[in-house]
């Protein structure tokens, strides 16, 4: 087929515009008219088409100027959140340079629509910038060039300030509600790395109908076989009360890959070197080990229910260990060797709280016996004058007899016994870790408390 001849594109464009069409074309004339520079953007690259963005906000551009000028430079911020000062966005920090230099052939600055350029005070900056350095600025919205004077043009600027940020909030408030109820009623994968121990499985197509139809389709956790038995193993000497530290050594002994080796591709930002302290930690608290999914564990600074750390409400993949396992495991603490050699053993260690100030009661060695104490926040750092509530001290021998008593416990036959102290009291343990419970202490007494209650 053979092409069509020079400049019958334009002819045909006039005749659908209804114009008379031309046979000669001119060439444009920069030095008649205003110089612009376009300004455009577009959120992501993933979600969005640049090409199609970027076009349709040229074209709002062009039709804008037409008469008046001529765009002669393009300056457009792909994958640029509005939130993000001008000053900070790639393109448009280009552009004010240039625009502010001595060479420049910049006479105003257009936009392609307020929304997509500007949010918050970002255009009262931007215009009084502009203003300095004799540029013009130039919106669809106000049909040409922001005169500040005109008293419409102020409202206009305000109403459109008003509904930006509005619609950044909207916006913002939808998804994260809806990646909240996502993770807590249908625990869905909502993307990231996976944890050390899963790898990513098919888990059917996309429940919404248009993208189902291009293909996508959602992904759910499975164990990974390689690494889960590492993290099953974790957990049964976190539980058997090793440290994290002495976790991480024999994992290293052993030469198990950490994450970073193990995973190279999705951990191109670490060292692939060895297992540290932090790595074992994270892991160690990760609560999707126990096959609930989990979103938003840190706080987003946001208000309302998509705020809070989600929890599915049933299991959302396999888990590599149990519920129970895993929160007794967030109460381990590990014991350490006196300065004298021998390890000071605490049965309740992390199973004590105080019913004063509610934080965990400390191990203390006390007269060559297990006591714990709380300070209520107290530190050495701070003047003795201070008032505060009297220390608490708890002796671990009293706590046992009364508990051991309180629980019922009994041997194997089914009666109470006598038995050494040291027996007794990580039976006691056991029993408290078995049932979900912890101990509240005060000066006037203690109870025991469910782990999951307020």
């Amino acid at each position: 087929m053979a092409a069509p001849p020079a400049g019958a594109a334009d002819l045909l464009a006039q005749w659908m515009n209804g114009k008379k069409p031309t046979t000669t074309t001119t060439r444009p004339d920069h030095r008649s008219g205003l110089r612009f520079a376009f300004y455009g953007r577009t959120s992501t690259t993933r979600h969005q088409d640049r090409v199609s963005s970027q076009g349709w906000q040229r074209n709002m551009a062009d039709e804008l100027v037409a008469g008046h000028g001529q765009v002669v430079a393009t300056y457009f911020d792909a994958g640029t959140s509005r939130r993000i000062p001008w000053r900070q966005r790639p393109q448009a920090a280009q552009l004010m340079t240039t625009a502010s230099s001595s060479e420049s052939v910049i006479d105003a600055i257009v936009i392609g629509e307020y929304e997509r350029a500007f949010t918050g005070t970002q255009f009262a900056t931007l215009y009084a910038w502009c203003t300095r350095h004799g540029i013009q600025l130039w919106l669809p919205e106000t049909g040409g060039p922001v005169d500040l004077v005109n008293r419409d043009h102020r409202a206009l600027l305000s109403l459109l300030a008003t509904q930006s940020q509005r619609e950044v909030l909207r916006a913002r408030h939808r998804v994260l509600a809806a990646m909240h109820n996502q993770a807590t009623q249908q625990g869905r994968y909502l993307g990231g790395r996976p944890p050390y121990g899963y790898q990513l499985v098919d888990a059917g197509p996309h429940p919404n109908p248009a993208d189902a139809r291009w293909g996508r389709r959602l992904q759910r956790l499975a164990p990974d076989p390689r690494t889960a038995p590492h993290v099953t193993w974790m957990f049964r000497q976190r539980l058997a009360g090793h440290s994290v530290a002495s976790i991480a050594r024999h994992l290293n002994e052993r030469h198990i890959p950490c994450p970073s080796s193990a995973d190279p591709d999705r951990n191109r930002h670490r060292t692939r070197s060895a297992w540290t302290l932090r790595t074992v930690a994270v892991i160690l608290a990760n609560p999707r080990y126990t096959g609930r999914q989990t979103w938003n564990r840190r706080a987003t600074g946001t208000e309302g229910p998509a705020s809070t750390p989600a929890l599915s409400t049933k299991a959302a993949h396999p888990a590599l260990i149990t519920e129970q396992d895993f929160v007794t495991a967030q109460q381990v603490r590990a014991a350490r060797p006196a300065g004298d050699g021998q390890t000071r053993r605490f049965a309740l260690a992390g199973l004590i709280h105080c019913g004063v100030c509610n934080r965990r009661l400390d191990s203390h060695w006390n007269h060559g016996r297990p006591t714990y104490r709380c300070r209520h926040g107290h530190t050495s750092t701070q003047r003795a004058g201070q008032p505060r509530p009297k220390t608490l001290y708890i002796r671990e021998d009293h706590l046992i007899d009364d508990i051991y008593i309180r629980l019922g416990v009994q041997d194997s036959d089914g009666h109470a016994t006598l038995e050494s102290v040291r027996t007794r009291s990580s039976r006691v343990a056991t029993a408290l870790r078995g049932s979900g419970q912890f101990i509240v202490c005060d000066n006037a007494g203690w109870r025991l408390q469910e782990i999951d209650s307020d």
